[in-house]
């Protein structure tokens, strides 16, 4: 099959020839049919993610079709459009009986774990417990978008964020993650403020259901901003960027007893980010992380898709080959881009 490679952090990556995946005893092989270039593609790239071993595949965001079946799998056969979160759980630990799939404690990641969808096929653990099917008037692109940032935002929305109808909800960083949160919180009844450097990220924001935006660029003291523009604060509050800058522009941008919820990833030469722990103090604000969601908590996100309420297919605003990925993923580092970037293997 032909993938998407990089033998060295940080180098650049290429197309070549690899040989295919095979299906574990309880795993399924996925032709790929879309996959979405995210940030956290970069980051590994980057050598930021520790479960990364070299030469490796990039790639965790997907949807397509299943190609193989593993001896152990009882619900799906070759043939069924599916996706999957972008933490695939063993199904078996504490965290899994208990539904949390998405802290799993043996957790694999496509692109992280091992080789992932930035190629024409990628290998899947524990089919029965992670896979999602996707509805047969869905397209691909749409499915790929769902599994690690439209479905991460909504959890970080709707389940930690606790959201309600009438409040104000700050996110920093509109991206694919913080347009989908843009997206959601609107949805749910609350008023959004959108923060980016980018005028066309703020644009689309705007398009989503943001109330306000604020430029970053322009904009000296965000967390000030934001406390005007809400009259004391936002309820709510993420970082979906992830930046020592911007997770300290989500929590001081609070109201009392506000609550903050972290969605990008904080890499740090020291392993540790700074947080201003003295306003969550005074303020009794909470501080949570966000990490995926889990495939049996779908349905719900699926069902306001297919209403119409959500529309992660706006999000996609560029389509790519698999041989432009190499490029789109080195640039990542200085243009992200607004949306979501689609690579069709």
């Amino acid at each position: 099959m032909r993938a998407v490679v990089f033998e060295r952090f940080g180098e650049p990556a290429e197309v070549r020839e690899v040989a295919d995946p095979e299906p574990a005893p309880h795993g399924v092989v996925v032709r790929v049919a879309a996959t979405g270039l995210c940030r956290s593609d970069w980051h590994g790239w980057q050598g930021h993610d520790p479960d990364i071993t070299l030469p490796h595949v990039p790639g965790h965001e997907l949807a397509g079709v299943v190609e193989a079946v593993g001896d152990l799998v009882t619900g799906w056969r070759p043939g069924d459009r599916v996706t999957v979160p972008f933490v695939c759980a063993c199904g078996s630990c504490g965290a899994c009986a208990a539904g949390d799939q998405q802290v799993c404690e043996r957790q694999t990641q496509p692109g992280f774990t091992h080789w992932g969808s930035f190629a024409q096929y990628v290998a899947l653990d524990h089919a029965d417990v992670n896979l999602v099917a996707v509805p047969g008037d869905m397209s691909f692109a749409t499915a790929a978008s769902l599994g690690c940032r439209f479905a991460t935002a909504f959890r970080a929305v709707v389940q930690q964020g606790r959201v309600a109808a009438g409040e104000w909800v700050a996110v920093h960083g509109c991206g694919g993650v913080g347009l989908s949160a843009v997206m959601i919180a609107a949805a749910s009844g609350a008023r959004v403020v959108a923060v980016d450097v980018s005028p066309r990220a703020l644009e689309l924001a705007r398009e989503f259901g943001a109330a306000q935006c604020v430029d970053a660029g322009r904009t000296e003291d965000t967390a000030a901003a934001v406390r005007d523009i809400t009259a004391g604060g936002a309820h709510l509050s993420l970082d979906a960027l992830g930046s020592p800058a911007t997770c300290a522009a989500s929590v001081n941008g609070l109201r009392r007893r506000g609550r903050h919820v972290q969605v990008g990833l904080l890499p740090s030469p020291t392993g540790t980010t700074p947080v201003p722990m003295a306003r969550a103090v005074a303020l009794e604000l909470e501080l949570l992380g966000s990490h995926g969601m889990a495939a049996h908590t779908y349905p719900p996100m699926l069902e306001l898709v297919r209403t119409g309420v959500l529309r992660p297919d706006l999000l996609a605003t560029a389509t790519i080959p698999l041989d432009a990925a190499p490029a789109a993923l080195a640039a990542m580092g200085t243009a992200p881009g607004a949306g979501v970037t689609i690579i069709e293997p």
